[in-house]
Order: C-alpha cells, then structure tokens, then sequence
C-alpha cells in the first residue's frame, strides 16, 4: 500500500485566481494546483533555491523539483499554446500560525467574521484591519472577539481567516479574487453589506441576511493588490498566518 503523500506547506492565497490571453480568446484551461503556484512564488519570484523552497514548503526536494517542472511546463503551455491558467486544489496545508489572541473553537460552533471598523461593517475588504468574530451555538452568539490583520491584503487575509476557522464572512466590498479565495477556503461568503456589524449577524442568524450576487466595490481594481502582494508581505518567512 503506498505510503499517504505529505501535503505542502503554502504561506498564503494567491491575488489572482485566473490569467488568459487577450480578449479571453483561451484555447483550453490548464489548472494549476495551490502547491504548483507556491513553486513559482518561492523560485522565480522570490529568487529562492530550491532547497530553501522545500525548507518553506516542509517537503523534500526532490518533492519541490516534481513540483516546480510540472508547474513550469504548466506555464510554458499556457504562453506558447494561448491557454488559459486557473489556480486551484491541490495537496496542501496553510501556514498555520496565527496570532495568540484568536481563540480556538470546537467543530460544534460556528464562527462568523465580519469586516469591521467602529461597529460598522468595514466596505473594503482588501484593506481590511479589523475583524470581529461572533462564536455561535444553537442559534446564539457565546462569545465575540475583535482581531487585528496587521495590514495583510486579498489572499493572505483568506488564509487567516481560514486558519482562524472561519466558516462564514460578511463584508462590504470584495472582489473576484478575493471571493475565489474565500470558496477555496470554505468559507461561505455574504458581501455587499452594510451598516452595523452586530446587525448584520443577528440578520444572519435569523436567516434574513442575503447574499449578494456581485459584491465587488467600484474601485476594488485599482486598489488590489497595492501594497499587499503575497510576494513582498513576509511570506517567505512564514508570517501570512500572524496577520
């Protein structure tokens, strides 16, 4: 029986889930798994050897190797061939540091996380630095808590949600790549809301919250990715998980 394959570290959700050529015009998609992507991130991006991409990733080198040659012939297709790349799956695990203030929680309670800034619902949630989490068993609310993100952007405030076991967001504006981040993570997502945070929740519970459709912010394409690239954040050092 062939021993279980180990799965591979990543820091963090990618930005951008998805590239074609111009105008669309893909002749076939080509998927590209989360531990692929991280490859690239590490060697070509972060001019990591790949020694130290297997260090990061906690895999063996010759396990990155496989990886990175499979991504790359991903990419080579994709120019060569005018394909489109979607990132997404994989055998792959978060980086699971997370700051010491988050409670944990236990697999009969849900946790809501809500985009916050002064009691409102915080409208943009790339630039997100604040969440407040409500703990909820049998319909209410036994325990709140206000967390800081320390300024991580778009993926990296996917993974921390994730790894602080959130199983629902709401929240005001957030974009494409963001919301394709939150269904890779599992966590199911009410944006395009506003107004009070506790509000919005006890809408929730009561089953009278909506989800919106389109819960993107006019401007959210100018500000993705400003100043929040997963690239230039700390996440070769593993600290996507402390924002």
């Amino acid at each position: 029986m062939p021993r279980p394959q180990k799965s591979r570290r990543i820091c963090c959700y990618p930005d951008y889930w998805s590239f074609a050529p111009d105008q669309d015009k893909a002749n076939d998609t080509i998927v590209m798994s989360l531990d692929e992507f991280e490859t690239i991130r590490l060697i070509d991006y972060q001019s990591k050897t790949q020694e130290q991409c297997a260090q990061e990733m906690n895999v063996a080198r010759t396990t990155v190797t496989a990886i990175y040659d499979a991504a790359r012939k991903k990419l080579a297709q994709a120019l060569v061939e005018g394909r489109r790349i979607v990132i997404s799956g994989g055998n792959y695990t978060l980086d699971n540091k997370i700051s010491e203030e988050i409670t944990r929680k236990g697999s009969t309670i849900m946790r809501i996380a809500v985009t916050y800034e002064n009691g409102q619902i915080f409208q943009h949630f790339g630039r997100t630095e604040q969440f407040k989490l409500y703990d909820v068993a049998d319909g209410k609310i036994i325990n709140e808590q206000v967390v800081g993100t320390m300024g991580a952007g778009h993926g990296a405030l996917a993974g921390f949600l994730k790894n602080a076991q959130a199983d629902v967001l709401i929240c005001g504006g957030i974009g494409g790549g963001a919301q394709m981040a939150m269904q890779e993570a599992g966590i199911a997502l009410y944006g395009g809301n506003m107004g009070s945070a506790d509000e919005a929740v006890a809408a929730f519970l009561a089953q009278t919250l909506e989800q919106n459709s389109n819960p993107t912010c006019d401007h959210h394409d100018h500000e993705h990715g400003e100043g929040h690239s997963c690239g230039d954040h700390g996440c070769g050092t593993h600290s996507c998980g402390n924002h």
